[in-house]
């Protein structure tokens, strides 16, 4: 082996000291007479520009990508094998924190995939179901400000980012009203929701759906057909269908290269077949086509929820089989804690067996059929399937999850590679990964 320079060893009069390189470099050898050499770069894992805590290691040949790899793993949190030691209630409380940016899309697909299991399917309350659709697009709606905001920042556009946050925050106001939380809310429930929606809650999302439509385009009359964007992303990171369909690719980075494939439509569930909205397409299979179906989304999203509210009709939320329903009719107490005595009344006075049977379901949950099944739903970033398995316990046998940043983010290096170094921003920022939803 030969003497490398850079790492040697020598003594000094504070002691020996030992200098050593990065196991990336020993793959690097000199460059041939005539070429330029090839350095290896670093980019994250705590880059502003990754999305997250996303490593890639980039092999340069000046400021042109030779060779782009992910590195994933560095926000592992055991999600899938946790949910092995929790009852099946206790399971959404976990997926909801996969993909932070699309928490209720995590909570339906699960829960749709345990009602699947139970044969309960077809007793999911109407309420319940409309109100899923509508928390989900309002979902998608947040989700993509993220992206576009995000995005913007990274290129350059400043205003972008605090015009797409701006927007947000109106959502995230909603979230809390509806489900006392800003994210991570365990709102879905196997068999309905974890309760109603508050008093007054139509009326706030309607006054909401007013100034999103209104603050929409300020983002489009900043991005787009602006010069200086549609050069950082026309014609960047391109990756037509045959790309696409070989890497397993779904949403907006699929449907820039032209094919409307969305489960909404291909495979519906919550009734989204009865539900009229658009699936926007592109067949530039760049970062700009991306941006702009993302933009028209929002829009189709904002249409869906409309119809969502002109649907809603009183009514139960929860399936009526008190062998699988948790409460759904909950009530705060004066003190802004807890459940209110009337509430804690019925539970306790209407009999011990009452009483008895709502702590075992509380405490040990309720049995699934033995059987496994996969359910999908179209998130923000592609197709979001879920996997379970039951031995006929209280707790899932198997949780394995397909998310979309997952397989989007293998695109990469066939995106990046022969471009410049800034275009890799551009590649990463359309393929809009989560990094909570990779490594799960």
């Amino acid at each position: 082996m030969a003497h490398d320079v850079y790492a040697d060893t020598y003594d000094t009069t504070e002691g020996r000291v030992h200098t050593v390189v990065g196991g990336d470099w020993d793959t690097i050898h000199g460059a041939p007479d005539g070429h330029q050499e090839r350095v290896v770069v670093n980019m994250g894992p705590q880059h502003p520009s990754t999305h997250g805590v996303l490593r890639m290691i980039l092999e340069l040949e000046g400021e042109t990508v030779i060779e782009a790899r992910s590195a994933i793993g560095y926000l592992h949190t055991g999600i899938e094998k946790n949910m092995e030691y929790r009852s099946w209630t206790q399971g959404v409380t976990y997926v909801t924190r996969m993909d932070y940016l699309s928490p209720f899309f995590n909570e339906v697909a699960y829960c749709l995939a345990v009602e699947k299991l139970l044969g309960i399917t077809d007793q999911i309350p109407e309420r319940a179901n409309v109100i899923r659709v509508m928390l989900m697009e309002l979902n998608r709606v947040s989700s993509h400000l993220v992206c576009l905001a995000t995005g913007g920042m990274e290129l350059g556009a400043l205003t972008a980012m605090t015009v797409g946050l701006r927007e947000r925050e109106i959502i995230l106001e909603l979230y809390e009203y509806i489900t006392g939380l800003r994210m991570n809310h365990a709102y879905i429930r196997p068999g309905g929701l974890a309760q109603d929606l508050p008093a007054n809650a139509e009326f706030k999302i309607r006054e909401a759906i007013v100034k999103l439509k209104k603050n929409f385009k300020d983002t489009a009359d900043l991005l787009v057909d602006s010069d200086i964007w549609m050069k950082r992303t026309s014609n960047i990171g391109y990756l037509d269908l045959t790309g696409c369909i070989a890497l397993g690719m779904t949403g907006p980075v699929l449907r820039s290269a032209g094919l409307p494939w969305d489960l909404r439509k291909s495979q519906p569930y919550c009734g989204y077949e009865t539900y009229e909205f658009n699936v926007p397409t592109r067949t530039s299979c760049d970062a700009y086509g991306r941006f702009l179906i993302r933009l028209e989304e929002m829009n189709e999203s904002l249409k869906i929820v409309e119809q969502c509210l002109d649907r809603l009709q009183p009514g139960p939320v929860m399936i009526e089989d008190k062998k699988i329903a948790w409460p759904a009719q909950l009530s705060v107490g004066a003190d802004g804690q807890g459940n209110s005595l009337d509430h804690i009344k019925k539970i306790m006075g209407e009999s011990m067996e009452a009483l008895i049977h709502h702590f075992k379901l509380v405490t040990e949950g309720f049995e699934v059929p033995v059987g496994q099944v996969y359910q999908a739903v179209e998130g923000p970033r592609g197709e979001l399937g879920v996997h379970l398995v039951s031995d006929g316990g209280t707790k899932p046998y198997r949780v394995h999850f397909r998310d979309p940043s997952f397989n989007n983010l293998q695109a990469m290096p066939a995106m990046a590679e022969g471009g410049q170094v800034a275009d890799l921003i551009a590649v990463v920022a359309s393929i809009d990964p989560v990094m909570g939803g990779v490594d799960r």
